[in-house]
């Protein structure tokens, strides 16, 4: 397990100087994914650093339960517009026991139309109102989380179809994993049956990073996802001080190492 996390101290600068991780802070995170007590495999999600508008977010999981295995790989690509997220391109790939699959979505704000291919069936869906696709929401979740204390319903295109999910904050929770503890804020996922219900944890600290996510059905835990290890990139101007301040502490130190009297 993994956590790094560079604080002010660790580049020479002061608190007021740090830069403040946001959800869009270049960042990647691992999660052991369990079903009940047993550990079926790890998820990946990755937000790498883009040097266009075009940003890309990133999940991978690879999980296996004795003869049974299921790997994914998801990407979205979207923009930002002020303090919302636009998409532009999902893809969904799906590999394992069973059927294969995929999952592929374009979105045309301008033309008011989304074009989605899942399981080789086609649709063309209306561009209406503010809209997302599965994996982008989740940065987008954030984003309103970090804002304002209050969250709306989301709308994302899921399967040939357009989707509202809707949260409801339980409240602030200590939560203690083999990877640490943090502070988090418990949000619930909002059913319209007691049957199912859905949990998860984030970390306003880690820019609102996910740190559990766990899944009941019938009062039975089904799914627990859990964060094992975290890493968030510093701006480059920052990589840039840091570098100065190992430079002149290493002066500093030679130069407190010349003047010392002899014995």
């Amino acid at each position: 397990m993994t956590q790094s996390l560079l604080s002010p101290s660790s580049v020479g600068l002061d608190s007021e100087a740090a830069p403040k991780l946001t959800p869009l802070t270049p960042h990647k995170a691992q999660y052991r994914v369990f079903y009940g007590s047993i550990e079926l495999g790890l998820a990946n999600y990755v937000l790498p650093r883009h040097d266009t508008g075009l940003y890309r977010y990133e999940f991978t999981s690879n999980v296996s339960l004795l003869m049974l295995s299921d790997l994914r790989r998801v990407k979205s690509e979207f923009m930002v517009d002020g303090d919302k997220l636009l998409p532009y391109r999902y893809t969904h790939e799906r590999s394992g026991t069973g059927s294969d699959y995929s999952e592929h979505t374009s979105f045309f704000k301008s033309q008011h139309n989304i074009f989605t291919i899942y399981k080789n069936e086609k649709a063309d869906l209306a561009y209406e109102g503010t809209i997302f696709d599965p994996l982008m929401v989740q940065l987008q979740f954030r984003l309103d989380l970090s804002t304002t204390a209050v969250i709306d319903s989301y709308k994302m295109v899921k399967e040939k179809e357009v989707d509202e999910y809707k949260f409801n904050i339980v409240g602030e929770e200590i939560l203690t994993l083999e990877s640490g503890t943090y502070d988090t804020i418990k949000i619930e996922v909002v059913r319209d049956s007691a049957k199912r219900q859905t949990f998860f944890w984030m970390a306003p600290k880690l820019a609102y990073l996910p740190v559990r996510l766990s899944h009941f059905s019938k009062g039975s835990k089904q799914l627990d996802i859990q964060l094992d290890s975290y890493q968030f990139e510093l701006p480059k101007q920052v990589l840039i001080e840091q570098e100065k301040g190992a430079i002149m502490m290493g002066d500093n130190q030679a130069s407190t190492t010349e003047t010392q009297p002899s014995h």
